[in-house]
């Protein structure tokens, strides 16, 4: 079975590249917002993160802190259920939400969905209930009754190691079908997600900056670096990444500036 893989930009940031890494590409780049959205074709559809949420934003100091940092840029018609519509699909279609972490430019727009049923793990859980400055998770741009009220929590059990294209990958398969595989991808956040989709495509969330830059990550600067949930865990993860697409299988993550939305055709 061939589904439908449609990539969307929910809005952007922009960074110093020299900032980020040693020794490589100078100037600043903007990252756009990915949000991702899968359609098996069996009435299922299945959104793998929201973006960022339209300013003003209701998250106090903390969400200064962060737009000081990370400024976001994003129109109002790049909200991602105003996208869905302009493209077909009503907001409330939408069956599940997987989110690959809890940062601001990943669930700006979960409060949209309010019918889906939202997939997590419960690191992002323990994450999203200590709230602490360096989870860099804004509570204000979540529902007041986050997770919602029957989530499919993944704890590290539901994970198991599979062989994918000769590499040893811990995968949940929240739907019995293996057509999106919900894959283990530590070091960025805590309980950090990714989605493998039909074997073909890796939605590798923010596993690196962008799907050209996972081979830099030893050359991350100390205080971008430090800002990893688990540097070593990072690191692995991005070599993992990287053996994975020589082997055939697309690696994009979500800051990656994509010019096809179409991704499985």
């Amino acid at each position: 079975m061939t589904g439908r893989l449609r990539h969307f930009v929910c809005g952007s940031t922009a960074h110093d590249l020299g900032a980020l890494f040693r020794g490589g590409e100078r100037g600043v780049r903007a990252f756009p917002a990915g949000v991702f959205l899968y359609e098996p074709g069996d009435g299922r559809r299945i959104l793998f993160d929201t973006g960022y949420a339209p300013e003003p934003w209701d998250a106090g100091w903390r969400g200064r802190v962060y737009r000081r940092i990370l400024p976001p840029t994003v129109d109002p018609q790049e909200a991602v259920d105003v996208q869905l519509a302009a493209h077909g699909v009503a907001p409330e279609s939408i069956t599940h939400l997987v989110l690959s972490h809890l940062h601001p430019d990943h669930i700006g727009g979960v409060g949209r969905f309010p019918g889906a049923r939202l997939i997590l793990t419960s690191g992002m859980l323990a994450s999203y209930r200590r709230a602490r400055l360096r989870d860099a998770i804004l509570v204000g741009l979540l529902p007041p009754d986050f997770p919602g009220r029957d989530p499919l929590v993944l704890a590290p059990d539901r994970f198991s190691a599979v062989p994918v294209a000769g590499e040893t990958v811990r995968v949940a398969d929240p739907f019995g079908d293996g057509l999106l595989r919900l894959v283990d991808l530590p070091g960025h956040a805590n309980g950090h997600l990714g989605a493998l989709i039909e074997d073909r495509v890796l939605i590798a969330g923010d596993a690196a900056w962008g799907s050209d830059l996972l081979a830099a990550a030893p050359r991350m600067r100390a205080l971008p670096r430090r800002l990893q949930n688990d540097p070593e865990a990072y690191g692995k993860t991005a070599r993992m990444l990287v053996a994975l697409s020589r082997a055939g299988i697309r690696v994009v993550c979500s800051h990656d500036p994509l010019t096809d939305r179409e991704l499985l055709g």
